[in-house]
């Protein structure tokens, strides 16, 4: 992907290094997995909202004890922190542009960067939780160990791998803002869980989002040859099937938050053919 080393945005806060306590970095690939497994990525615990985010945040746990700093991030040298910055923005540059196309005003969110755990709106974030969304503040967080485990543990390599991660957190916001989340919480119970169900349609319209905003840097000619196939190559990683293969020896779609990898990837392509958030509606489609 073409993008601008050492580029900063006054909308990422670095609260990295902070303390705040949390898991060490060796633990992160196998409870990462084992939260992937038993459905409890996604949920954002308090009662108020299910299935936001691509982690769980809990209510309790430790609290980071620093204050966090406001403003720009400064970038350090290597340690993708421009990268994502880069990212962060360009995603929201083009939902502005998106949501202007429908005479309606995008409110932008804010990325963290933190390191163990930190706090947030929807509770304690920790880094074995991977990157998640929490509409109750509007903020994506965001450890970037979480992109060493994509590339080693889950054999997802590439700068647009992870440029995926974070256009698929901000189409969490997108959600947010036009209110699918809020469907999805009201829903009956019995829509809630299950191969089909409204959580797993939320999960999947982030991806198709992911697509929609890969196809405007497209148009822009910001893309690399390969690039697709590094989002793709992540999606179809960290689809419920596989990761249930891999950590049970069987797959229960019974228990499918975010999708099989084939649908993670089937919609994200979607997204990035038709470029359009009706082209995104996974809530009317009749296979998923």
């Amino acid at each position: 992907m073409k993008w601008i080393p050492g580029y900063r945005s006054d909308d990422v806060e670095d609260r990295r290094g902070q303390g705040g306590g949390g898991f060490s970095s060796g633990g992160v690939g196998m409870l990462f997995t084992l939260f992937k497994l038993f459905g409890l990525p996604g949920v954002l615990i308090g009662g108020a909202i299910m299935f936001f985010g691509s982690g769980l945040l809990s209510s309790g746990g430790s609290e980071s004890r620093a204050v966090p700093r406001e403003g720009a991030q400064a970038a350090q040298p290597g340690d993708g922190s421009d990268f994502v910055a880069y990212v962060f923005d360009d995603v929201q540059k083009t939902w502005q542009g998106v949501f202007s196309e429908h005479n309606e005003r995008y409110q932008g969110a804010k990325l963290i960067l933190f390191s163990d755990a930190t706090r947030t709106g929807c509770g304690t974030g920790q880094a074995v939780m991977g990157p998640f969304y929490c509409p109750l503040d509007t903020r994506v967080y965001i450890d970037l160990s979480f992109y060493q485990e994509l590339k080693q543990r889950f054999g997802a390599p590439g700068d647009f791998a992870q440029a995926y991660v974070i256009a698929h957190e901000v189409g969490h916001h997108v959600q947010h803002l036009l209110g699918y989340d809020e469907k999805v919480q009201r829903a009956a119970k019995a829509q809630q869980t299950g191969a089909d169900a409204l959580s797993v349609r939320l999960e999947l319209q982030a991806d198709c989002f992911a697509g929609l905003w890969a196809k405007a840097s497209a148009r822009r000619d910001q893309l690399d040859p390969g690039d697709i196939d590094e989002a793709l190559t992540a999606a179809q990683a960290i689809g419920d099937d596989k990761l249930q293969k891999q950590g049970q020896g069987r797959v229960t779609p019974e228990t499918w938050t975010h999708g099989s990898s084939a649908q993670r990837a089937r919609w994200f392509k979607r997204g990035y053919e038709l470029g359009t958030i009706d082209g995104c509606d996974t809530f009317t489609a009749s296979k998923l």
